[in-house]
């Protein structure tokens, strides 16, 4: 393979993937790696993709709207940790709005099981995970519009149904998070059919893995601090954790792979909290009421 074919493949490569290693680039094309990072050198140059310690990453314009089948195989683990992470958010009996979005889509399959839902979606893939499930005790509207390359249903069909509904939540899936442009997505119909979504809800949730921070698409959703919960994982830089803590109610940190360590690091703190505070009754009086618990 020349060069210049190699170069390119590694381009369509970074895009599909979001991001890439300099040895698996390497190892995929079977050439050295000091012959990988000169190609590099030659693409960065020209703006084509971006480099970063190790690796590179895609670049994307404020229009760019990747398909949902690429996204879907970008921080995999990521939005499966954030999901299960959103999922414990969601009580029995709810009504939830979910945007579009694989990181939507992924919480969609942890709320299968949770009973009795109400769910509000402008998404043909969060629709369908419901629909095959099929819990007869579950009530799914989708609301009809005009699909995007994401999946999305938008435009002025999808934004009259939900600005006459009202949900307990919103989890809403972005294509970036910034300071200066807030929640952004790269479709002008989908941010305002997002907007909509949001001032349906009582609380808002935005989904977003780490490598949105500082990623901007041409529409503004909502400033930062229009969310109340965002839940990202532990790959956000601390920079970026102190600025989205200085203007949004909780960040939720989840942990990608980490669902039985971390569940089991919760059980062991509340054991030894509940085994701290038996200790100090019995130290100090009588036992408790029962019925309160710390």
């Amino acid at each position: 393979m020349l060069a210049p074919q190699r170069r390119a493949a590694i381009v369509d490569e970074v895009r599909r993937r979001g991001g890439v290693r300099v040895s698996e680039l390497a190892s995929s094309f079977g050439v050295s790696d000091m012959t990988i990072r000169r190609d590099v050198d030659v693409l960065v140059a020209h703006g084509l993709i971006a480099r970063v310690h190790g690796g590179v990453l895609a670049v994307e314009t404020a229009t760019d709207e990747p398909a949902y089948s690429v996204k879907a195989t970008r921080q995999e683990a990521e939005k499966a940790a954030i999901a299960r992470a959103a999922a414990e958010l969601v009580a029995p009996g709810s009504a939830v709005g979910i945007s579009a979005g694989t990181t939507t889509a992924a919480l969609a399959r942890q709320l299968t099981a949770v009973p009795g839902l109400t769910v509000v979606t402008n998404s043909v893939a969060v629709s369908d995970v419901f629909h095959r499930d099929g819990r007869p005790d579950r009530t799914v509207l989708l609301t009809g519009g005009v699909r995007t390359p994401s999946d999305a249903l938008v435009g002025p069909a999808a934004t009259a149904v939900v600005s006459r509904l009202n949900v307990d939540l919103l989890f809403l899936g972005v294509h970036g998070m910034s300071v200066r442009a807030g929640y952004t997505t790269p479709n002008l119909a989908e941010a305002e059919t997002n907007r909509a979504l949001a001032a349906m809800a009582r609380t808002v949730v935005v989904l977003a893995d780490h490598t949105k921070w500082d990623l901007v698409g041409i529409a503004t959703i909502m400033p930062l601090d229009g969310a109340n919960v965002v839940v990202t994982d532990t790959g956000l830089t601390d920079d970026a954790r102190t600025e989205l803590r200085s203007r949004v109610d909780e960040v939720v940190l989840a942990a990608p792979g980490n669902a039985a360590g971390n569940a089991a690091a919760n059980a062991a703190a509340s054991a030894a909290g509940n085994a701290a505070a038996s200790a100090a009754q019995n130290a100090d009086g009588p036992p408790a009421d029962p019925t309160v618990r710390p």
